[in-house]
């Protein structure tokens, strides 16, 4: 346990001596605060004229409960701007390849999985931090629009335990990144990999013919496990949403352990 302690321990410190790091974080969160900025009136307006029954209509044409709608775009920001992470995690995996640098950390550190779990460790506890303060900048832009209706909502169990879901997801979406970047020993290619399945969620091809396999992608999975059904045309459950995430990140990490096992370190 002291071991991995400290390997974690090692590879946290490489990841925040990373410029690289700190400006792909920063502007994740710049990024964040400049697509909150652009709905707020409109959320500021829609909270305004809730009718008495307790009834909002954000979308013209579209009332639906308060408190739900409410909480379902905070959760639909958070997976928004969840697409952007895996740069990030693409960007720490990738270092130690873009300044050949692995040959001294197998030499430091002989056993794979032990190499491969401590980063992955270390890069699930970065992603994190970062899926933190992007739900808390979320958060602090919703409480503009209801601090004169309800701010509690924002503090409820409901509001947690969706934030709950966008950190697994986060990270587990993240972890399977890492995992790839170290398979394919490219940041660039470790982000196209991962964002492919995306842009096929996207599409909505698979989940209007084959809504069975859309499932098994991980932004669907993500969908499934954050967003309302009774709002949203979803393709399984929240279980089964989590389940997938946790597959993709331990069928990835293992193959990175393969990998890593059977290549030359360099």
């Amino acid at each position: 346990m002291n071991a991995m302690t400290a390997a974690v321990r090692a590879e946290l410190t490489k990841i925040i001596t990373l410029p690289g790091v700190w400006i792909v974080t920063g502007v994740i969160l710049a990024l964040d605060v400049l697509v909150q900025l652009q709905p707020a009136e409109l959320f500021a307006d829609a909270v305004a004229k809730i009718t008495p029954d307790g009834n909002i209509e954000v979308f013209v044409g579209q009332p639906q409960p308060a408190s739900e709608a409410i909480l379902g775009l905070l959760a639909g920001g958070t997976l928004q701007m969840g697409l952007f992470l895996p740069v990030l995690a693409a960007v720490i995996a990738g270092q130690e390849f873009r300044s050949r640098q692995l040959g001294l950390t197998v030499l430091a550190m002989p056993r794979t999985v032990r190499m491969v779990t401590s980063k992955l460790l270390a890069t699930a506890l970065c992603v994190l931090v970062v899926a933190v303060l992007i739900a808390a900048v979320n958060t602090a832009f919703m409480y503009g629009a209801v601090r004169n209706w309800n701010p509690g909502l924002l503090v409820s169990g409901e509001a947690f335990a969706g934030h709950g879901r966008f950190i697994s997801f986060a990270v587990l979406y993240c972890l399977a990144t890492c995992a790839v970047t170290t398979v394919a020993r490219s940041t660039l290619t470790g982000v196209i990999v991962t964002l492919a399945p995306a842009a096929v969620t996207m599409s909505q091809v698979l989940a209007r013919t084959v809504p069975d396999l859309d499932a098994l992608l991980p932004l669907s999975a993500a969908r499934n496990l954050m967003l309302d059904p009774g709002v949203n045309d979803l393709t399984a459950g929240r279980v089964h949403g989590l389940l997938v995430l946790v597959g993709w990140a331990a069928v990835t990490a293992v193959a990175a352990a393969v990998t890593l096992s059977r290549r030359d370190a360099r």
